[in-house]
């Protein structure tokens, strides 16, 4: 009896569309290995997250009826972001809280919403990956996905399978690296000395190569990387898991 394949709607981000479009073609190329029917909506758009952290609730709820109804037919939203998956899944319901209408089609999508790495590990229960990097990476627990979608070992299950790639953990693993989206533009000092912290760790362990899963996190880190000429290297998660470790690291031309 032959099943059907679920119905995953990527949900790209941003920065991922206008940055680094190559982490998208690595989603979709691990989901489908993962045996999902993958689709873009052509009609997404930002997740709102921007604006309703600069408290403009209006324009947050404008942006998320239009994510809702671009994804709601899906039978699963996953983004190669904790911090664009956590807007859905956390703060979307919250938007509609005087809408009951709304507030339970926003219900709906935010429950079948996962960050992909914990989507293919908790959820299609995938551990087939074949990618092979001779590297020593640090990981990077991105603040969103680790406290607001419990994103921590999923990671470090899959990528104890790329072949030849050896795991460490930065000291201070768990703490932000800066950016938090518009906190580096209020905070620029601070933003900039987290990110230092970052860098020094990375000496500390001796690794690299640096992984994470946010485009965000990793283009402050890389930002100060580059800056300060260290020859560390910055990936997505998912473009090492999806046999991309070889592609020009984040900052980088090509």
């Amino acid at each position: 009896m032959s099943h059907k394949p679920l119905k995953v709607g990527l949900f790209v981000t941003c920065l991922v569309d206008l940055i680094r479009p190559r982490i998208g073609f690595a989603a979709v190329r691990l989901l489908e290995a993962a045996g999902c029917k993958v689709e873009v909506p052509s009609a997404q758009t930002c997740c709102g997250q921007p604006a309703y952290n600069g408290g403009d609730a209006a324009d947050a709820r404008a942006i998320a009826r239009q994510v809702i109804a671009a994804f709601e037919h899906c039978d699963y939203i996953v983004a190669p972001s904790g911090s664009c998956a956590g807007m859905i899944r956390r703060h979307y319901p919250t938007l509609f809280d005087a809408d009951p209408a709304m507030r339970a089609r926003a219900d709906a999508v935010a429950s079948r919403t996962w960050e992909i790495v914990s989507f293919l590990v908790d959820v299609m229960k995938w551990d087939g990956v074949t990618a092979a990097l001779r590297a020593k990476a640090a990981y990077h627990d991105s603040c969103s996905g680790l406290r607001e979608l419990g994103v921590k070992a999923q990671p470090r299950a899959l990528l104890a399978k790329v072949q030849g790639l050896e795991i460490t953990d930065l000291p201070g693993c768990e703490i932000c690296c800066g950016f938090g989206g518009t906190f580096s533009v209020k905070y620029p000092m601070v933003s900039d000395a987290l990110a230092g912290d970052k860098k020094r760790e990375l000496e500390t362990v001796g690794a690299d190569l640096l992984l994470a899963g946010d485009l965000g996190c990793l283009m402050h880190m890389a930002g100060k990387l580059t800056r300060e000429g260290s020859p560390v290297r910055a990936r997505h998660v998912i473009e090492v898991l999806a046999g991309m470790g070889d592609a020009p690291a984040i900052g980088e031309k090509g």
